[in-house]
């Protein structure tokens, strides 16, 4: 497949096993830290095959694809303790399907607790490192696994 968009990149990379923030691969596709930690825990669900959007899924894969989204929702909701999880599907810059997944924290700052997350500083966000964040993809990891194997029957 020849890349076209950053989201094809990721995609292969993931397949090749080469790319550092990938997570783990689920039923329709990749879940990935976000390179710009803007929010801790933030993470992305790449569709595999790349698909432009939402609406080119068709049936089943379409809700696996939101199943799923949500299925790393409630991961992140147990390795974090967050309060709640943000989902955002656009394309409008990357222009082929990705969900963004943002876990919220009780104990962020009342200046930015309510501010949908591309209004925050990305700049000075702390970029993916697996020193600082490999821990916790581990850990997330192992919980999207455990909840694979528990709905879909497979270790």
């Amino acid at each position: 497949m020849m890349a076209t968009t950053a989201i094809h990149l990721m995609v292969e990379q993931c397949r090749a096993g080469h790319y550092p923030p990938g997570v783990a691969k689920v039923s329709s596709g990749w879940v990935v830290m976000g390179e710009r930690q803007v929010l801790p825990g933030y993470c992305l669900l790449l569709p595999d095959p790349v698909v432009p959007h939402l609406n080119a899924l068709q049936g089943g894969a379409r809700v696996q694809f939101l199943a799923d989204m949500g299925m790393v929702g409630d991961a992140l909701l147990a390795v974090t303790g967050a309060l709640r999880i943000n989902y955002a599907i656009f394309g409008n810059v990357e222009p082929a399907l990705h969900a963004h997944i943002f876990p919220r924290h009780a104990h962020e700052p009342e200046a930015i607790r309510t501010v949908q997350p591309w209004a925050l500083d990305w700049q000075s966000a702390p970029g993916f490192s697996e020193g600082e964040h490999g821990a916790f993809k581990r850990r997330l990891a192992q919980e999207l696994e455990r909840r694979q194997a528990q709905c879909c029957g497979s270790a």
